[in-house]
């Protein structure tokens, strides 16, 4: 088998969707020859996500996309955790975006590829990865094309994004630990449907959502027939004898233009990244879509690596920041599948005859304890994405360090922006310098690192107490906080700017 040298690309993405397509748009942002693959040789007509949560509202933000996003979806100032009565309140965290933003995951994939068209992406649909080899300069990718055909291309690094049954990850070698499915669920998206009879379906346990086009979503797990494989089809009367038998009427639903079943198989991968093979979204992590994390979370792996990955393509990547991304993400997807798991069980217990009365008194339970203001915004910081931090790289880091940058408003010299997030859209680290009492600082920082660094002096912002004192802030990326300072004294605060540079950006051009 030959190797097709003419089709050499820095990165290979395999799979177009949302995580996919969010990841090959960071590449290409930062210079990156990006090549995406899809099996699929049409877009996702079906949505099996529905919604974006906080903190991938605040990504959209911060690549300045957010407004195409809303014109599309509608806001909710919160989300359930195991469809217990009482919400997960995220208008009350700190964030611009307290809210889901309710959204079809197709609608979120077609403005991913748009954004991905426009930054130079090609996104090459109808081929299949049918297996990898890696060296220690790059990785040979067996694609299989429309006609069958297999020819062999070259790529500096291989990002799976294809899935739970990442044909990248099984190819890697990467061991998918976890649980198998013992539970299933059904949902129907359905043109016709009686409204009035909807009432009884949410009595019944029945997750309602409205869609667009006039489509109703019904998502629900018969306990006769909550033990069914993921694999064996739905069909409209398995639907609406489920409905009956659970509310009493089949709620008059006809012409459904979707129907899934789907599991709660729970996997973890052994590791993010193996040599030049990396895993982001589905590939990396499954689980029960409880409280609709799963997309979700899949953005964020590409929002993390994908800076990550660039700065090794482009040669200035300091040592470690590669690996950094199965550092800070695993943990992530293992809080995720464990919330997942948790919540999954909080349901079936009262499915499960034996165990319903005690089931349903640990669903009040929990449902009262979803009252308390602090259980509650603990809860829903982790579902919303808002509380993820990363651990600082070094001991003895101020406490901003990893967590989420706050979207202050500012005035800063030179820029028009007058937040935050508005200095984010080039994909860049941002360099804030509140104190403005270095005359040298923005020229240092510019004359070492001006091609991966924008640097700003602050004159003015918001309050805000996560920021009392601080004197100089270093953005990545992502917008969380690589580096932070109270130091008041200039000459220490220049040591301590430069080594933190160097940490995260690299050595100076």
């Amino acid at each position: 088998m030959n190797v097709d040298v003419a089709e050499v690309t820095d990165v290979t993405v395999v799979g177009a969707g949302p995580t996919g397509l969010m990841l090959a748009s960071e590449l290409a942002l930062a210079g990156v020859r990006t090549r995406v693959l899809e099996r699929r040789t049409e877009p996702q007509r079906d949505s099996r996500a529905l919604t974006l949560h906080p903190r991938s509202v605040e990504l959209m933000d911060q690549r300045g996309l957010l407004d195409r996003f809303l014109r599309l979806g509608r806001t909710v100032p919160g989300w359930h955790f195991a469809q217990l009565p009482t919400h997960l309140d995220f208008s009350a965290l700190d964030s611009r975006h307290g809210y889901t933003l309710f959204i079809a995951q197709a609608r979120t994939e077609e403005l991913l590829a748009e954004r991905a068209r426009e930054l130079g992406v090609v996104i090459e649909r109808g081929y299949e990865v049918a297996g990898l080899r890696q060296d220690a300069d790059g990785v040979d990718v067996e694609v299989r094309g429309q006609d069958g055909a297999v020819e062999t291309t070259r790529t500096g690094y291989v990002v799976g994004c294809d899935g739970g049954r990442s044909v990248v990850r099984q190819s890697a070698g990467i061991a998918f630990p976890g649980t198998d499915e013992t539970l299933t669920g059904v949902l129907g998206d359905f043109a016709a449907i009686d409204p009035d009879a909807l009432d009884a379906a949410r009595a019944g346990g029945v997750l309602v959502a409205p869609m667009e086009d006039g489509l109703t979503r019904l998502v629900l797990i018969d306990p006769e027939r909550m033990r069914v494989p993921a694999a064996e089809p739905v069909t409209l009367e398995e639907f609406r004898a489920s409905l009956t038998r659970m509310c009493g009427t089949d709620c008059g639903i006809a012409d459904p233009r979707w129907l899934s079943r789907f599991g709660n198989a729970t996997r973890l991968a052994a590791g993010y990244r193996s040599g030049r093979v990396l895993l982001a979204g589905d590939a990396a992590h499954i689980h029960f879509p409880a409280a609709g994390q799963g997309l979700n979370t899949g953005l964020q792996d590409a929002m993390n690596l994908g800076w990550k990955l660039a700065a090794a393509v482009n040669g200035w990547a300091p040592p470690g920041l590669l690996d950094s991304y199965d550092a800070e993400r695993r943990p992530v997807g293992q809080l995720v599948t464990e919330n997942t798991e948790v919540q999954t069980l909080l349901a079936e217990l009262t499915l499960v005859r034996q165990y319903q009365r005690p089931g349903a008194a640990l669903r009040k339970l929990f449902d009262e304890l979803l009252g308390m203001e602090e259980v509650n915004r603990t809860l829903a910081a982790r579902v919303s994405g808002l509380g993820i931090g990363y651990g600082a790289m070094t001991a003895g880091a101020d406490p901003l360090v990893g967590r989420r940058m706050p979207d202050v408003g500012l005035k800063a010299v030179g820029s028009e922006a007058i937040r935050v997030y508005e200095l984010l859209p080039a994909g860049r680290f941002v360099h804030l310098d509140l104190a403005g009492d270095d005359p040298d600082c923005g020229s240092a920082v510019t004359a070492g690192w001006g091609s991966r660094v924008t640097t700003v002096t602050v004159t003015g912002r918001d309050d805000h107490p996560d920021l009392d004192g601080v004197t100089e802030v270093l953005v990545r990326p992502d917008g969380h906080v690589a580096w932070a300072t109270r130091t008041t004294g200039v000459v220490d605060r220049r040591a301590e700017r430069r080594a933190a540079l160097v940490a995260w950006a690299g050595a100076p051009a």
